[in-house]
């Protein structure tokens, strides 16, 4: 019960300290505005999503040391001496199940390569989806599978541990812009949170995204349970989020082509109905390949 509890208190401090901490970035911002007119000129939603995602990076170490984890191995993140091999399977093995739905997409003429896109921008797109993985990847995976997985499987059984820690990593890829106030006031971030989850009230939003995303976080939480550190979900979750950015980037729909089907928005790749059979038979390959094998210590 511990566990339970410092987690709710760590989820509402999350979400209540960054819509309150949002206005204050706002202000902040504004006063320097002719040095970074770009940040200044940014809707105040972003300030919102940074801030809920600074709280909970800061918010991360005291949550696990208040759990009972002593060390960064204790959350997966063990030396990668050794590790390169899981890290490495990860990759492969969700770029091979990326590689059905693109294939799939251009052989059904659902998506075109961009026209618009030169060798140059290939290359530099390319380049930010890789890099933006390399960034997200590892502190997502410490912060959903590491500390929420690690506390969740503390309290409760092991399997609803990995639903229940996927769900709400599914439920925190749905924060949309919202609408942003007129006038940014102290409750104006309070007043934004319910609008940015509006996405989950539209079943062509939620459905299949949602199942899609809690099945991709069921893997990379079923990962870390059975290779002992994160290496190789981090591997899965680089790789996935390297396709949906040069997916998005140097791709574009067919007129026509069914976006229920194919997918759409920030997401495209993984939200569509056909990503769903593919990431379940991903998954359940998976756990057939290593439910019968010894879970691996946290230190190998």
């Amino acid at each position: 019960m511990r566990a339970l509890r410092a987690l709710l208190f760590y989820i509402i401090a999350v979400f209540i300290g960054g819509a309150l901490l949002a206005p204050l970035l706002y202000w902040f911002v504004q006063q320097f505005g002719h040095a970074a007119p770009k940040l200044a000129n940014a809707p105040f939603h972003r300030y919102v999503n940074r801030a809920i995602i600074g709280i909970a990076l800061i918010g991360l170490w005291p949550l696990v040391k208040n759990l009972g984890f002593t060390s960064l191995a204790d959350v997966g993140l063990v030396h990668p001496h050794r590790q390169m091999k899981k890290l490495g399977g990860g990759i492969l093995l969700a770029f091979a199940s990326m590689l059905v739905v693109v294939a799939l997409a251009f052989v059904c003429h659902a998506r075109h390569l961009s026209t618009r896109t030169t060798g140059g921008q290939i290359f530099t797109k390319l380049l930010e989806a890789a890099g933006t993985a390399i960034a997200v990847a590892p502190l997502e995976e410490l912060l959903f599978r590491g500390a929420l997985f690690g506390a969740l499987r503390k309290a409760i059984h092991c399997i609803y541990a990995i639903v229940l820690s996927s769900m709400f990593y599914a439920i925190m890829h749905y924060f949309e812009s919202g609408k942003d106030p007129g006038a940014v006031t102290w409750l104006s971030g309070l007043e934004l949170l319910p609008s940015m989850l509006s996405n989950l009230g539209n079943p062509h939003a939620v459905i299949p995204g949602f199942f899609n995303l809690t099945l991709i976080g069921a893997l990379l939480a079923w990962a870390y349970q059975r290779t002992g550190n994160l290496y190789f979900s981090i591997g899965l979750h680089m790789s996935w989020i390297f396709w949906v950015k040069a997916y998005m980037a140097l791709t574009a729909f067919e007129p026509g082509a069914d976006r229920w089907l194919w997918g759409s928005g920030r997401l495209t790749i993984v939200n569509g109905w056909i990503a769903l059979p593919i990431l379940c038979a991903t998954l359940l390959a998976f756990v057939w390949k290593t439910s019968n094998t010894a879970r691996t210590s946290n230190t190998q």
